[in-house]
């Protein structure tokens, strides 16, 4: 093919090659993150870990959408309409990593402090709220909540993931008290039930804070003991991609750098 040639054909070939690269890119999985500000995190110099699980990953052959949002339980990611805005553009091949647990604390009622509370454990147990405009509301257990994330990603052909909660500043006999009493061992009962992975992002960090000291987490922690800098998050982000890697069936993983 002379030159005259090929600079006829090349507007033609560029279209095809940018339609192939448009295609490959909507066609790319997504892992979808949800979660709290633990995981999604712009105030001042707190940060999430889910805004630097993108550099464990080749990017080039997956994206990662981080869907966490500041302030939510496991109870409101559904009820102000998060997940529902996940649920609507998750496909087959997708992943959802999911970790909640700091915000599901209070007694769930009609005022401010129980707006995202949750019952505690992962049985079938409810209860019933009316809001001052009549609304009713039906809150369940935390294992429960997280039990739909799962099924209702799973119809739609993805793969769910359960991480329990990073590690609050808080000591106790030398060593970081650890979730695995409530929610970490809720978060591991509900993927049991379920038949799927379970990541314990809960001990991972846990125990490389314990080998660090109390002084030197500090310095992860400003302002209070649970949001952590950019030097924390870094950290809860590898402790993820640690836990992706130790899980030999997780198509997840093949996508680590």
């Amino acid at each position: 093919m002379n030159n005259r040639s090929v600079k006829k054909f090349w507007p033609a070939l560029l279209v095809v090659l940018l339609m192939a690269f448009a295609f490959r890119q909507q066609n790319k999985p997504v892992v979808y993150i949800i979660g709290d500000s633990t995981v999604r995190n712009s105030n001042n110099v707190q940060r999430g870990w889910g805004a630097y699980l993108g550099n464990h990953l080749d990017t080039t052959r997956i994206s990662v959408s981080n869907q966490a949002m500041a302030g939510r339980s496991t109870r409101t990611f559904i009820k102000e309409g998060r997940w529902e805005k996940v649920l609507s553009t998750l496909k087959p091949g997708d992943f959802v990593l999911m970790q909640f647990g700091h915000n599901e604390g209070s007694a769930p009622d009609t005022t401010r402090n129980g707006y995202r509370g949750v019952l505690r454990g992962i049985g079938d147990e409810t209860k019933e709220l009316t809001w001052p405009d009549g609304k009713k509301e039906v809150v369940l257990t935390y294992g429960a909540y997280l039990r739909k994330f799962i099924k209702e990603a799973k119809a739609k052909g993805a793969t769910p993931v359960v991480l329990s909660m990073i590690p609050r500043n808080q000591w106790a006999d030398g060593k970081v008290k650890r979730a695995n009493n409530d929610f970490g061992k809720w978060a591991k009962e509900a993927a049991e039930i379920e038949g799927v992975v379970f990541i314990d992002l809960n001990q991972l960090t846990a125990d490389k804070y314990d080998a660090m000291g109390p002084d030197k987490v500090k310095e992860f922690f400003p302002g209070d003991h649970t949001h952590t800098n950019e030097a924390g998050a870094l950290v809860n982000a590898a402790s993820v991609a640690e836990g992706i890697k130790a899980q030999k069936k997780l198509s997840l993983a093949k996508f680590l750098r």
